[in-house]
């Protein structure tokens, strides 16, 4: 089976997928862990890896914070090793999407316009298209949707606080009043609440998976050497498209 000698852990929660390797089987395929979260975001972004010195990096909940996730994506790929492997995970855009309303409709009663006031993330569905940008190959990505209920606005904003997840803009504008506030809880609950007073709250989750190239990998065939009509494998009639519908 295959071992990753030089593993770096760019995540910025120390210790998570140490926590979550701990009794695995794959631990004893690792090497010595390298954790690089705490220096992951230098004002030039750039990132604390060495060229082809890795054979595993991986990146947990902390890429969506990069200003530049094309440029990031692309220093973890000339760290690998040929043949290394990256898995990441970062929040998507469609995450907050109801906190993200209820604040911009509060503030434009209130003010007439409103200013960005969650974070923007990448779509869930550029994850695969981010992985080829960067120069990955067999690239995978997916994504999870998971809702989570709270009693009202304030207790998910406390939750955000506590995750270290709160928006940080490099101009934070005008602040939000109480009044504004209080209105957008009000607005949240008004459109989202369920019947037991609860609100929920999405978190969009991509999940990304990319190998440095190597000669050993799989290749697509050239276009044109298939020996099996896509008609005979799907078990349909082939149709030239001059037949009528």
């Amino acid at each position: 089976m295959r071992e990753f000698r030089e593993v770096v852990d760019l995540s910025v929660h120390s210790g998570v997928f140490a926590r979550a390797l701990a009794g695995s089987p794959a631990q004893a395929r690792l090497g010595p862990m390298r954790e690089a979260g705490a220096q992951t975001f230098a004002p030039d972004e750039a990132l604390p890896l060495t060229p082809q010195g890795a054979d595993l990096i991986v990146s947990l909940l902390s890429l969506h914070w990069m200003n530049d996730l094309p440029g990031a994506m692309a220093q973890i790929r000339r760290a690998l090793r040929p043949d290394g492997l990256f898995l990441g995970t970062l929040i998507g855009g469609a995450s907050l999407k109801e906190l993200r309303w209820a604040l911009t409709e509060a503030e434009i009663e209130a003010r007439g316009g409103a200013q960005p006031r969650v974070s923007p993330f990448a779509d869930g569905f550029d994850g695969g298209a981010l992985l080829q940008r960067a120069g990955f190959a067999l690239p995978v990505s997916d994504v999870d949707r998971i809702t989570v209920t709270y009693t009202d606005m304030f207790a998910l904003i406390a939750d955000l606080r506590a995750m270290g997840e709160t928006a940080a803009f490099a101009d934070t504008g005008r602040p939000l009043t109480r009044g504004i506030a209080a209105r957008a809880a009000e607005l949240y609950a008004q459109r989202y609440g369920d019947a037991d007073g609860r609100i929920p709250a999405t978190f969009e989750i991509i999940n990304l998976a990319g190998w440095a190239p190597h000669a050993s990998q799989q290749t697509p065939l050239p276009r044109g050497s298939a020996k099996v009509r896509l008609a005979d494998a799907l078990g349909v009639a082939e149709r030239t498209g001059e037949e009528p519908d």
